[in-house]
Protein backbone atom coordinates (compact mmCIF):
# COMPACT_ATOMS: atom_id res chain seq x y z
CA UNK A 1 0.00 0.00 0.00
CA UNK A 2 2.71 2.74 0.84
CA UNK A 3 4.84 1.94 -2.13
CA UNK A 4 2.00 2.39 -4.64
CA UNK A 5 1.50 5.67 -3.15
CA UNK A 6 4.87 6.56 -3.77
CA UNK A 7 4.71 5.61 -7.57
CA UNK A 8 1.66 7.58 -8.03
CA UNK A 9 3.29 10.40 -6.29
CA UNK A 10 6.89 9.85 -8.03
CA UNK A 11 5.02 9.70 -11.90
CA UNK A 12 4.07 13.15 -12.26
CA UNK A 13 6.56 14.53 -11.01
CA UNK A 14 8.98 12.70 -13.15
CA UNK A 15 6.84 14.09 -16.05
CA UNK A 16 6.65 17.58 -15.53
CA UNK A 17 10.28 17.46 -14.46
CA UNK A 18 11.00 15.84 -18.38
CA UNK A 19 9.00 18.25 -20.21
CA UNK A 20 10.63 21.04 -18.13
CA UNK A 21 14.07 19.99 -18.89
CA UNK A 22 13.01 19.22 -22.42
CA UNK A 23 11.87 22.49 -23.40
CA UNK A 24 15.11 24.15 -21.43
CA UNK A 25 17.22 22.11 -23.43
CA UNK A 26 16.14 22.83 -26.61
CA UNK A 27 16.07 26.60 -25.85
CA UNK A 28 19.29 26.58 -24.77
CA UNK A 29 20.80 24.51 -27.84
CA UNK A 30 18.87 26.70 -29.87
CA UNK A 31 20.36 30.09 -28.21
CA UNK A 32 24.12 28.16 -28.26
CA UNK A 33 23.86 27.31 -31.80
CA UNK A 34 22.22 31.38 -32.73
CA UNK A 35 25.88 33.11 -31.04
CA UNK A 36 27.74 30.31 -32.81
CA UNK A 37 26.71 31.87 -36.19
CA UNK A 38 27.00 35.55 -34.91
CA UNK A 39 30.55 35.00 -33.89
CA UNK A 40 31.26 33.83 -37.42
CA UNK A 41 29.34 36.24 -39.03
CA UNK A 42 26.30 34.79 -40.41
CA UNK A 43 22.58 35.43 -40.14
CA UNK A 44 20.87 33.91 -37.32
CA UNK A 45 18.17 31.72 -38.00
CA UNK A 46 14.28 33.10 -37.99
CA UNK A 47 11.75 31.12 -35.44
CA UNK A 48 9.33 29.69 -37.72
CA UNK A 49 6.14 31.74 -38.42
CA UNK A 50 2.87 30.23 -37.56
CA UNK A 51 1.29 28.92 -40.92
CA UNK A 52 -2.48 29.45 -40.49
CA UNK A 53 -2.99 27.12 -43.40
CA UNK A 54 -1.42 24.26 -41.64
CA UNK A 55 -3.35 25.26 -38.69
CA UNK A 56 -6.89 25.21 -40.02
CA UNK A 57 -6.20 21.92 -41.30
CA UNK A 58 -4.98 20.45 -37.84
CA UNK A 59 -8.23 22.40 -36.22
CA UNK A 60 -10.84 20.95 -38.24
CA UNK A 61 -9.23 17.42 -37.94
CA UNK A 62 -9.27 17.14 -34.58
CA UNK A 63 -12.19 19.11 -34.21
CA UNK A 64 -14.24 16.13 -36.52
CA UNK A 65 -12.37 13.61 -35.17
CA UNK A 66 -13.67 14.99 -31.71
CA UNK A 67 -17.06 14.87 -33.07
CA UNK A 68 -16.52 11.60 -34.70
CA UNK A 69 -15.69 10.13 -31.60
CA UNK A 70 -18.24 11.74 -29.28
CA UNK A 71 -20.97 10.16 -31.97
CA UNK A 72 -19.30 7.16 -31.51
CA UNK A 73 -19.99 7.21 -28.25
CA UNK A 74 -23.63 8.52 -28.40
CA UNK A 75 -24.27 5.84 -31.03
CA UNK A 76 -22.82 2.54 -29.15
CA UNK A 77 -24.34 3.23 -25.80
CA UNK A 78 -27.69 4.19 -27.95
CA UNK A 79 -27.56 0.71 -29.62
CA UNK A 80 -26.18 -1.31 -26.87
CA UNK A 81 -23.82 -2.93 -29.12
CA UNK A 82 -21.17 -5.59 -28.57
CA UNK A 83 -17.45 -4.64 -27.73
CA UNK A 84 -16.36 -5.81 -30.73
CA UNK A 85 -18.60 -3.60 -33.14
CA UNK A 86 -18.28 -0.28 -31.15
CA UNK A 87 -14.37 -0.75 -31.82
CA UNK A 88 -15.30 -0.74 -35.17
CA UNK A 89 -17.96 2.23 -35.33
CA UNK A 90 -15.68 4.24 -33.34
CA UNK A 91 -12.42 3.98 -35.60
CA UNK A 92 -14.95 4.40 -38.79
CA UNK A 93 -16.49 7.82 -37.09
CA UNK A 94 -13.03 8.88 -36.12
CA UNK A 95 -11.66 8.49 -39.77
CA UNK A 96 -14.45 9.61 -41.33
CA UNK A 97 -15.08 12.90 -39.63
CA UNK A 98 -11.68 13.75 -39.42
CA UNK A 99 -11.19 13.31 -43.05
CA UNK A 100 -14.33 15.28 -43.52
CA UNK A 101 -12.73 18.21 -41.61
CA UNK A 102 -9.71 18.11 -43.59
CA UNK A 103 -12.14 18.19 -46.53
CA UNK A 104 -13.16 21.31 -45.39
CA UNK A 105 -10.42 22.67 -44.87
CA UNK A 106 -9.58 21.80 -48.61
CA UNK A 107 -12.55 23.84 -49.63
CA UNK A 108 -11.94 26.49 -47.35
CA UNK A 109 -8.38 27.22 -48.89
CA UNK A 110 -9.95 26.65 -52.51
CA UNK A 111 -11.71 29.45 -52.13
CA UNK A 112 -9.65 31.79 -49.81
CA UNK A 113 -5.97 31.15 -51.17
CA UNK A 114 -3.05 31.81 -48.19
CA UNK A 115 -1.32 34.66 -48.44
CA UNK A 116 2.33 34.30 -48.66
CA UNK A 117 3.95 37.28 -46.30
CA UNK A 118 6.97 37.26 -48.25
CA UNK A 119 5.43 38.64 -50.99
Amino acid sequence: MHGEGIVALFIPITISLGAFLMIWGIRYLENKENMALIERGLPIKRRRQADPSRTLKNSLMFIGAGLGLLLALLLTRSLHMSQEDSVAVFFALIAIFGGLGMLGAYMYERKNPPVDPEA
